[in-house]
């Protein structure tokens, strides 16, 4: 299989998950979690901040937060926790255990973002992605963000787009989000150099598909996550395996 077939798999892949009908996101595997960040109608921001909680540490545990949050305060209404002031937060935070890795830097992010979602928003972060903007538009909203890089702001965007619905007026400005899982599945498939750079994966993703560049990232995300693992890869379950250059040299 060449390159052009390889990106032509993957593109299909993420396509289906974008034509999909909504339904609920596992972001965390807890059940009231989820509900939490999947519930953009009532509590947009949590959805925002769990983003901006995605660094440094297991995803399914950045993605927590929030619930976690709400638990300890008793509440996740916006107009409570705009109340709340930075050192209230941070206590929040600091609580046995920890609400996050970072706990303190977190702590911080998370008192910025209120700020900015009830002084620019309104206090409703569904503004950030209402009335069907660009996707310039979105991701330069999330970058605005303290603590929110390429990465959170693209990796936000491309779930609201694939997994929320939401609807934009274009998605050319969608990238992949380089991480490990992405970065692994990219360079054993063939379609990156070992060691390129986040811009280099960046690049060549726009460039296998400009439209909609991010369409290759929960694919590339699932084949990294589910089978191509850094040690033992599970090559003989992987729908690519067969044109897969780095499978085809672990069967030899």
């Amino acid at each position: 299989m060449t390159r052009t077939e390889i990106r032509n798999v993957l593109i299909r892949r993420g396509e289906a998950l974008l034509t999909e009908p909504r339904k609920a996101v596992p972001f965390t595997g807890d059940s009231n979690a989820d509900a939490l960040l999947n519930n953009l109608e009532n509590y947009p921001h949590a959805f925002v901040l769990a983003c901006l909680m995605a660094r440094r540490w297991k995803a399914e545990k950045c993605w927590l937060v929030p619930h976690r949050f709400m638990e300890r305060l008793g509440s996740f209404k916006f107009e409570d926790l705009v109340l709340l002031p930075s050192d209230r937060i941070l206590d929040l935070f600091l609580i046995q255990p920890p609400l996050h890795l970072m706990k303190e830097t977190m702590a911080g992010i998370f008192y910025g973002a209120i700020q900015t979602i009830s002084n620019a928003y309104q206090g409703d972060a569904s503004r950030i992605w209402r009335g069907n903007p660009s996707s310039a538009t979105v991701v330069k909203r999330f970058l605005q963000f303290e603590g929110a890089g390429p990465k959170i702001a693209t990796m936000a965007a491309n779930i609201l787009v694939r997994d929320f619905k939401i609807p934009v007026s274009d998605k050319y400005s969608i990238d992949i989000s380089p991480d490990r899982q992405v970065r692994r599945t990219f360079e054993r498939l063939g379609l990156a150099g070992r060691g390129a750079s986040n811009e280099e994966l960046t690049y060549t993703a726009r460039e296998m598909n400009p439209p909609y560049p991010g369409v290759f990232d929960l694919a590339l995300w699932e084949i990294g996550r589910q089978w191509c693992r850094p040690s033992r890869p599970q090559c003989a379950k992987c729908y690519l395996r067969q044109h897969c250059p780095s499978a085809r040299a672990e069967s030899q």
